[in-house]
């Protein structure tokens, strides 16, 4: 409540956190009963902690079912209600698992086409021969075994939309075909020599560099331009640190869904070691990591020894971060007492123990060196 009487709203619809609104309007806030605002923002880290304000965080940091905090991300989420709305050509850059076909999704479904058909298409997936007649259909008789005519995805995706998968492995025969479906919205079938006429909204995506493809001349120029109309880059997982807290809390949710599980927190060290990690397969091999985890977790914690193996540093690694570091030494002690504090919940006392230290040394090599805890995620 504000002095003047008024309720208070907390805004968290910037990129502030909720404890940096509460202290920007401390000195507006009314004690109430005593409380100080300091047992205010602990009430407010109990209300974070139960299903509701997983709620808010879900509606905060998601677009569509796109989950991510970072600004990166944001700027893509700031793209999509514009790029919707037209009918140009989008193609979607970045690695294997950053969620592509997300993406996609989203356009479609923020389009004035979003009741008509979303039409997906591997191309990687098809040899040569079969993705010509998957994308464009056959008529009987066209080659050995079309016994019938059939349609091709064009044609079911007619007034929708089609997402062209792995679109840098379609052959130079396909990229032709296809250049001629954007610039004239019609084609024909195999075996056919009468044009169909489609209208159809075009989403492709590749985890190739299609730009170097072009100078290698391995795709075409002009193919390359008319799909880049508008270009979306997603960034992989190791660009975008600060989302994965909120893609773990994503993850155990569905998975205590799908196996009757309640967990509902993430110690601190396996939050350090899942922060640490590169993810070469992105958001696909984190999702794949906490099923991994909620088989071998039987309470309500995930703790460090049920990540595994192949995530975990091992004492090479971390010399190995530490060595580039300007002051070597200074950087190895800084990692040492942050591993210690994590083994023992951040307890002062085991800690400074383990290191040998006294609590008051402990204390202020941990202020000196600004070692923060990791988030311990709980829901």
């Amino acid at each position: 409540m504000i002095r003047d009487g008024t309720d208070l709203v907390i805004d968290v619809t910037g990129s502030k956190t909720v404890r940096e609104e509460l202290e920007t309007i401390t000195g507006q806030v009314e004690v109430i009963g005593g409380l100080s605002a300091k047992f205010m923002w602990q009430l407010i880290e109990e209300r974070i902690k139960s299903k509701a304000m997983e709620e808010v965080l879900r509606e905060r940091y998601s677009f569509e079912n796109i989950i991510g905090k970072s600004e990166k991300m944001q700027e893509v989420y700031r793209l999509l209600p514009k790029i919707a709305k037209t009918n140009s050509t989008v193609l979607i850059e970045g690695e294997s698992g950053t969620g592509k076909e997300l993406i996609a999704h989203s356009i479609h479904h923020l389009s004035p086409r979003e009741d008509k058909a979303f039409i997906r298409v591997n191309c990687g997936a098809l040899a040569e021969g079969l993705l010509e007649s998957e994308l464009f259909g056959h008529v009987k008789g066209a080659f050995t075994g079309a016994i019938t005519h059939k349609l091709g995805r064009f044609e079911l995706a007619d007034n929708g939309t089609i997402f062209l998968d792995e679109i840098g492995d379609i052959s130079p025969a396909t990229q032709v075909k296809l250049l001629r479906v954007i610039q004239e919205g019609e084609f024909e079938k195999v075996g056919d020599s009468r044009r169909v006429k489609v209208d159809v909204r075009i989403i492709a995506a590749t985890n190739k560099d299609l730009k170097k493809a072009v100078e290698m001349r391995e795709f075409r120029q002009d193919l390359y331009y008319r799909l880049r109309v508008v270009p979306i880059h997603l960034p992989p997982l190791r660009e975008r640190k600060d989302d994965i807290p909120l893609l773990v809390t994503h993850f155990i949710s569905r998975f205590n869904k799908e196996t009757g599980k309640k967990v509902t927190h993430v110690s601190p060290e396996a939050m350090e070691i899942l922060m640490a990690y590169d993810y070469p397969g992105n958001i696909r091999e984190l999702e794949n990591i906490i099923e991994h985890v909620m088989v071998f977790c039987s309470g309500d914690t995930i703790q460090a020894e049920h990540l595994l193996k192949d995530i975990q540093p091992s004492r090479n690694d971390i010399i190995g971060k530490v060595i580039e570091k300007e002051d070597p030494l200074r950087a190895m002690e800084q990692e040492l007492i942050l591993k210690i504090l994590n083994q023992t919940g951040w307890n002062y006392k085991k800690t400074s123990e383990r290191l040998k230290l006294s609590r008051t040394t402990l204390w202020r090599k941990v202020k000196e060196y600004a070692i923060a805890k990791p988030s311990d995620v709980s829901f």
